[in-house]
């Protein structure tokens, strides 16, 4: 594991404190391994929504009303 050396502002240095005494972490790196596991996560998502909406936008325009549109993405989403 690559060992880093880092530097937090007050407020922030308190605050991992506090999660690392609440014993909701068991230490500092667990914590900000966790928070960036969380940041890459929500990366991928939003990778996913752009390529999605990438797609969309470049498949061209439907005459189905927002009805139609709504329930062909319930089903979707339902499998």
């Amino acid at each position: 594991m690559a060992r880093q050396s880092i530097s937090f502002t007050k407020p922030n240095d308190e605050w991992l404190k506090t999660q690392v005494d609440s014993n909701e972490y068991s230490s500092k790196s667990e914590l900000i391994n966790d928070l960036i596991r969380q940041a890459r996560k929500q990366q991928a998502q939003i990778d996913w929504i752009r390529a999605k909406l990438d797609k969309a936008e470049n498949s061209g325009f439907t005459n189905d009303s927002k009805n139609e549109i709504l329930a062909k993405s319930k089903s979707l989403l339902n499998g």
